[in-house]
């Protein structure tokens, strides 16, 4: 069930985006847009469109929030490949957007991918009630700004040249910026597109948000590069502090299981029609782990 649905949502975002993008013509920096938003899991659009359905929305009308953050996650992915940043030639097996191109394409790739974030949020299409539209966008831009994602970057960069690692509570708050923030808004995506309570959804996005980095982390040890489509090893070359690092194997991948189950808990009060985010939220740790 999850796969297929997956699979339903990695089309439909790849036609949307085909649509959306079409008007900017074939300048580099649309290309660069084009090139960098292809391909990828779809995790999060995923959740937009399967907690949509929950409160009986359209895939028609979730499919704009959809599209939305996989434009927000692919300019973080471009802006942190950047020289920089994390200074990576490879993304989804392929070079990334500064290699391609160059640095500056790469930057303004980024900065219009995350522009047409919000404007896709703000079409009438994304939600008729200008008030929900406007907690979209209110929400997103906390989600992936200095509240959020940027935050857990800026957390990230400053480790790097830090005199001692990272404690557990600290990676904790760093990741809960860099990776979950995007993952729990897009969780909570289908309740606010419903103008509904946000709690259970919230809870299961903080806990799967927390399991995909560990199991990144674990990946990030025992992945195959070729398979991932990018470096392996990097954070222990850095020396940097992961979840692995200082929970050990065994424990970070015991304690991603757990967050697994926490985040399938907090579902029970959708049943049975909840059944296939529980099933992405098992698929985070075991196609990894």
């Amino acid at each position: 069930m999850f796969q297929d649905r997956l699979a339903e949502v990695v089309a439909r975002v790849a036609a949307h985006l085909g649509e959306v993008m079409t008007p900017l013509g074939e300048e580099p920096v649309a290309e660069g847009m084009r090139y960098a938003s292809a391909g990828g899991k779809r995790l999060r659009a995923f959740l937009v469109m399967e907690g949509a359905r929950l409160y009986g929305m359209s895939d028609d009308q979730a499919i704009w929030a959809a599209s939305a953050v996989e434009c927000l996650h692919a300019y973080s992915l471009v802006h942190d490949d950047l020289p920089c940043m994390d200074d990576d030639d490879l993304r989804r097996g392929l070079p990334t957007v500064h290699r391609k191109w160059d640095e500056a394409t790469a930057v303004l790739v980024g900065d219009a991918l995350q522009s047409l974030c919000f404007e896709l949020l703000a079409r009438e299409e994304c939600s008729p009630d200008p008030q929900v539209r406007a907690d979209l966008v209110l929400s997103m831009a906390r989600a992936a700004g200095a509240q959020g994602m940027v935050l857990g970057q800026a957390l990230d960069i400053a480790a790097e040249s830090a005199a001692r690692s990272l404690t557990l509570d600290e990676i904790t708050r760093l990741q809960a910026g860099k990776t979950g923030a995007l993952i729990t808004w897009s969780a909570t995506c289908g309740a606010r597109l419903a103008d509904a309570e946000t709690t259970a959804l919230r809870a299961y996005g903080d806990a799967l948000g927390l399991a995909f980095q560990i199991a990144d982390d674990v990946l990030d040890v025992e992945g195959d590069p070729e398979a991932l489509g990018k470096a392996v090893g990097k954070d222990a070359e850095a020396g940097k502090a992961t979840f692995v690092s200082l929970l050990g194997m065994d424990a970070a991948k015991g304690r991603a299981r757990e967050l697994v189950d926490v985040a399938c808990e907090a579902l029970s009060g959708y049943g049975a029609e909840a059944e296939c985010l529980r099933e992405a939220a098992r698929f985070v740790i075991a196609r990894e782990m």
